[in-house]
């Protein structure tokens, strides 16, 4: 697979947060597919009920 770099901004209280957030953020990239990236950035984004029950089960 080819590899593509990026110039990216990440806000965060501070820079390990902004660390984690990045390789956290770089483990989905790898591990899902274009399209459930996708949805999970939408479900995020709009629908707080399924975000919270995401949150819940996963202890958070």
């Amino acid at each position: 697979m080819t590899k593509y770099n990026f110039e990216v901004t990440i806000e965060a209280h501070s820079e390990p947060e902004a660390v984690e957030k990045l390789k956290a953020a770089s483990t989905l990239m790898q591990k899902l597919k274009p399209l459930e990236i996708k949805k999970l950035a939408d479900v995020v984004k709009n629908d707080p009920i399924k975000t919270a029950f995401a949150k819940k089960a996963l202890g958070l």
